[in-house]
């Protein structure tokens, strides 16, 4: 699940971008029921290219992992409790964030676990209005198809073949491609129509409304075409003679 922040900041004649790919892993499904987080990863994008500057910690949840967390993320306790709890790695996770907007892949859940670990280090709270879910923008821009990270990762052929486990960083830097491929696709559908996926498992292609536009006839006068005619001339051995000459002969 991940989280995704953007800090606009002036720099001189243009706008800097920043944007924070975050996923978490968890003890199990619900804080509500004690679970907690266990491993934070975090992938830098400025202007829309990923930077290279990470944060991932893993975190002692002071509790067990439960039997399914385990197998899908391969950690144990036993690996968890040599790290520091929630409350020691929470300065060093909010200086990274930098309290800007989050886009989180599925947010209630990233939300809900971050929140509470907050909570119970006293700290400050998360502003889930500053949210934007990357999980609701997949659903809307490919209705009906599955939106999970892998299935994301297949549509716009990202590599994910060293994700044997689900892993924070790792899933970061998978999110992190996978939202600057969409962002790319939604700038394309806002300039030119609607996007059209031909199928799951192929790539998509922009549909494009003549409608529209307005057309638009700009024939050249003859000065123009005088000036044309003698550029042509000036061309030595052109393009178009050669294939005029494979032709006829």
């Amino acid at each position: 699940m991940a989280l995704y922040v953007t800090l606009a900041v002036s720099a001189g004649c243009g706008v800097i971008v920043r944007e924070i790919s975050l996923d978490t892993e968890t003890t199990g499904l619900s804080f509500a029921d004690g679970d907690r987080l266990v491993e934070i990863g975090c992938v830098e994008i400025i202007d829309k290219r990923i930077t290279g500057r990470n944060l991932h910690v893993y975190i002692n949840p002071e509790r067990e992992m439960s039997e399914d967390a385990s197998r899908i993320t391969g950690l144990t306790y036993g690996f968890l409790k040599q790290f520091p709890p929630f409350k020691e790695v929470a300065a060093e996770f909010l200086e990274f964030i930098a309290g800007d907007r989050l886009v989180i892949h599925n947010a209630p859940f990233d939300m809900g676990f971050l929140n509470n670990e907050l909570k119970l280090s006293g700290l400050p709270l998360l502003d889930t209005n500053n949210v934007v879910d990357t999980l609701v923008m997949a659903r809307e821009k490919f209705p009906g198809s599955p939106s999970t990270l892998d299935a994301l990762c297949r549509r716009f052929s990202v590599d994910s073949s060293s994700r044997t486990k689900h892993g924070a960083l790792i899933d970061a830097e998978l999110l992190a491609e996978v939202y600057l491929c969409m962002s790319v696709e939604q700038r394309q559908g806002n300039l030119f129509g609607s996007l059209q996926p031909k199928s799951e498992n192929v790539d998509t292609y922009v549909e494009f409304s003549r409608h529209s536009f307005e057309h638009r006839s700009f024939p050249p006068n003859a000065d123009e075409l005088e000036l044309h005619k003698a550029f042509l001339q000036k061309l030595r051995d052109p393009i178009w003679n050669k294939l005029s000459n494979t032709t006829t002969g």
